[in-house]
């Protein structure tokens, strides 16, 4: 699972020929999370103080997600994304 950002001690990941919709995953410590990258939606468990940086981070780069999406369903290249400053 290749790391596009990481910021704060988050890591970003995005998988390979994964399943729709498209998202990303975040691990944090013992922390792992899916977040659907049109709908924000969250599955699995984050401190909120995280899960807020994960969706500022998010907003900003959103265009840059779902290029990266895009990519992986074609096995091409994922571009590394800017962290959160």
């Amino acid at each position: 699972m290749p790391e596009i950002s990481r910021f704060y001690g988050l890591f970003i990941f995005m998988n390979y020929n994964d399943h729709n919709p498209p998202h990303f995953h975040v691990w944090y410590g013992d922390f792992k999370i899916t977040v659907t990258i049109n709908e924000g939606i969250v599955n699995g468990q984050m401190p909120q103080r995280a899960l807020k940086m994960i969706f500022d981070w998010m907003a900003i780069h959103r265009d840059e997600l779902l290029q990266d999406w895009e990519n992986a369903k074609n096995k091409l290249t994922l571009n590394k994304i800017e962290p959160l400053n």
